[in-house]
């Protein structure tokens, strides 16, 4: 532990030297639910998992739950399903078929689970169903176009496993194929026209370096990360936050 500790201050010192207006995008689509999230609403979380936020936001989940009438967690994996604390409400169920009535939810969030869809199209009608008139569906995602992503679809597969829990700490049962079919700004505008949604903002967000503990190779990640925060790597950015409305 201590020397993990010291790799961290290692990695704070480097990024606020390097990137120092660079946040984490976990912390940023907090933030964005916390504006979003109303005391009327009934929310839907999407591949909910184990848990709503990062693990060490765990005191803050409880609060961001209470903020609205009642949030229903769905996940198909059961394990998972059944280790969430913070949200009572859970139902095992796929996406591509919600088990809701139409016209049930005035918030749907999906927090890294879109990457996950096979058949974007149908999920995304699937939510648009359940949603309300102008309701909003709401989704944190990797790019495409990013390094991190790419680096994913290049890496054999026997080697995946080991190094995401490396880098991530997530075990084998944590970890669920990607197909990153609905992951850029071209197709996320697609899907939401031909799916009735509207889109109401796409943030293409910067986030935390991958080998944050390994400092010859955090060290020029967070050059390239500074760089990606520039106007002209935009599009190259290794996260999207998407915010899109059910049109009535």
């Amino acid at each position: 532990m201590d020397l993990t500790r010291r790799l961290f201050q290692l990695y704070w010192s480097s990024r606020r030297l390097i990137a120092p207006r660079l946040r984490f995008s976990q912390e940023l689509y907090e933030e964005l639910l916390k504006l979003y999230v109303k005391p009327d609403m009934t929310w839907l979380d999407l591949g909910c998992g184990r848990r709503l936020l990062p693990s060490w936001r765990s005191e803050e989940e409880p609060r961001l739950v209470g903020a609205c009438r009642m949030i229903v967690g769905l996940d198909y994996d059961l394990p998972s399903l059944n280790d969430h604390r913070t949200i009572s409400r859970k139902v095992r169920g796929s996406i591509s078929e919600l088990p809701f009535r139409p016209c049930s939810f005035d918030l749907v969030t999906a927090n890294m689970v879109v990457e996950h869809l096979e058949d974007p199209d149908t999920q995304f009608q699937e939510v648009n169903r359940i949603l309300r008139p102008g309701g909003l569906f709401i989704f944190h995602t990797p790019n495409a176009l990013g390094y991190l992503t790419i680096m994913n679809k290049l890496t054999p597969e026997k080697l995946k496993a080991g190094l995401i829990y490396l880098l991530e700490g997530r075990k084998e049962s944590d970890i669920f194929e990607t197909h990153y079919k609905a992951n850029s700004r071209k197709k996320i505008d697609e899907l939401a026209r031909a799916t009735g949604f509207e889109v109401v903002k796409i943030k293409m967000l910067a986030t935390d370096a991958a080998f944050a503990l390994v400092p010859p190779l955090a060290i020029p990640e967070l050059i390239g990360i500074r760089l990606l925060m520039t106007a002209p790597l935009k599009p190259f950015r290794t996260n999207i936050i998407a915010v899109s409305r059910k049109v009535a």
